[in-house]
């Protein structure tokens, strides 16, 4: 299945995509959430589905596309976990599994404005295959607990700002990985008997030019290996999103210029969709208006 969530931020109705038609799931839930997942939702939508249950959305091409989850208690991310991007960043491909954090706030539509952060001068895009958790996970004891644990996947932008990742860091990364709007996430979560997530295409583009162009099956660390590895070390909450990592193609490679406001990123996963955002300058606060 494919669940969405459409309409103004704060205000998103939760829809199953079928088609060309637009399912209101608000008979079953108020949200996409994690609380939806753990308690069996995707099952319930699919037999409402094949019921006929489901009313379809009115106006839904004309609402907002927002992030096709609600805001996780976590995101996780896998760091260098291609080998070419590891090398294109100066790095040796890991031999232990990198993880960093970006903040849930991050996470907004995928379609939405990106402000590009004040000071920033090395704003840069890395698309991912996001997985996102359906059930708690917590010292899982195989590759198939871990795969039994996923709820489905989605697209996400790992935005990054590579000098408070790297230069002024102090070593934490997610300093840099962490400004309003750095993940832009859907437009679907597809669940798992929709999608062989394991290797599918992934693609960005700037401006429309190329930039990335890679398959999951060049993962380092496999999609049940992160979440099974993640599970020994934290306790994964229904509805967490944790991002696999992205392939060489970045500004930080030397090879591309960095983001600058009027850009527009997109990006694209076989079987996941398509998202496209544009980069704005920082607005000004209304304190900074009135002075």
């Amino acid at each position: 299945m494919r669940f969405a969530r459409l309409g103004a931020v704060g205000a998103e109705v939760p829809v199953v995509v079928d088609g060309d038609r637009i399912l209101d799931l608000r008979g079953l839930t108020a949200d996409v959430d994690g609380a939806f997942l753990a308690r069996g939702g995707a099952q319930a939508a699919r037999e409402a589905l094949a019921a006929g249950t489901l009313p379809e959305l009115p106006g839904a091409g004309t609402l907002r596309v927002g992030a096709p989850i609600a805001r996780p208690s976590a995101v996780y991310c896998i760091g260098m976990n291609y080998a070419a991007h590891a090398a294109e960043s100066g790095s040796a491909p890991p031999e232990r599994m990198v993880m960093f954090m970006k903040s849930p706030n991050t996470v907004v539509g995928p379609d939405d404005d990106v402000a590009i952060p004040r000071g920033s001068v090395k704003t840069d895009w890395e698309v991912e295959l996001g997985v996102v958790i359906g059930r708690r996970a917590s010292y899982l004891g195989s590759h198939e607990e871990a795969a039994a644990s996923i709820a489905g996947y989605v697209i996400a932008d790992d935005l990054s700002e590579r000098d408070w990742q790297l230069a002024e860091s102090g070593g934490q990364w997610s300093k840099g990985k962490s400004a309003p709007g750095f993940c832009p996430t859907g437009p679907w979560l597809v669940t798992p008997d929709e999608v062989d997530a394991h290797d599918v295409r992934l693609r960005s583009w700037i401006n429309g030019e190329p930039r990335q162009d890679s398959r999951t099956s060049d993962l380092i660390f496999g999609i049940e290996e992160i979440v099974l590895q993640l599970s020994q070390v934290l306790a994964l909450e229904p509805g967490d999103l944790v991002l696999t990592g992205t392939p060489e193609g970045v500004a930080l490679s030397g090879r591309f210029p960095y983001l600058v406001a009027g850009d527009v990123a997109e990006l694209e996963i076989d079987g996941l969709g398509r998202q496209r955002h544009r980069f704005t300058e920082a607005a000004v606060t209304a304190s900074e208006a009135s002075a």
